[in-house]
């Protein structure tokens, strides 16, 4: 009678794990009631829309750290992602390995291998694919931190513009070398920091 009951409760796990589309409505629903409150919040405070343009001017609050927010807190945006994610298995989960470093421009040059395949630094979105002056064919990525980091001089690029992208996965190759510039708030920062 034991192994019926466990077995039981094992397939009504799977069974939601199946019908992920009512997980769906209800995060739909719950962003629906946040707009809503949201918006009689602004209809009758006078100080309201001060105090939100305040708080996210302040903040600096980016797409990345929401999206990193929303997944953290309600899971994949689209319902059929996790079914997904859960039969894929990581291939490419690499660490940033490089020779030798020498300051470029705003940024560094870092001296890899042959044909290196370049991984992600850390998490975000891309928002800039096409050549800049200087830095040749480059990738910059908006990180959860509100960092932008851009990837000169690289080929085979492996990421479309606005995907999400995370820390580790393969981003393009570079032969022999590539540019990193590090950017916050308009001004270029110390690439120690970030590359240890």
């Amino acid at each position: 009678m034991e192994y019926k009951s466990v077995s039981k409760y094992l397939d009504k796990n799977n069974d939601s794990k199946k019908n992920p589309i009512s997980g769906f409505f209800i995060k739909v629903l719950f962003c629906i009631i946040i707009c809503l409150s949201l918006l009689v919040f602004l209809k009758y405070d006078k100080n309201g829309k001060q105090i939100i343009y305040k708080y996210l001017y302040e903040n600096n609050i980016t797409l990345p750290s929401i999206n990193e927010w929303y997944k953290k807190h309600f899971g994949d945006i689209l319902p059929f992602q996790s079914l997904v994610k859960d039969n894929t298995k990581l291939v490419f989960n690499e660490h940033l390995v490089y020779d030798n470093v020498s300051v470029y421009k705003n940024g560094i040059k870092l001296y890899v291998d042959k044909n290196y395949l370049i991984p992600i630094i850390e998490s975000g979105i891309v928002v800039f694919i096409g050549n800049k002056e200087d830095y040749g064919k480059t990738v910059i990525i908006e990180q959860t931190d509100g960092v932008l980091v851009w990837y000169g001089n690289v080929d085979n690029i492996n990421v479309s513009l606005y995907d999400y992208v995370s820390k580790g996965e393969y981003l393009a190759e570079a032969n022999d070398s590539f540019y990193m510039v590090f950017q916050k708030d308009g001004k270029y920062i110390k690439y120690e920091d970030y590359l240890k």
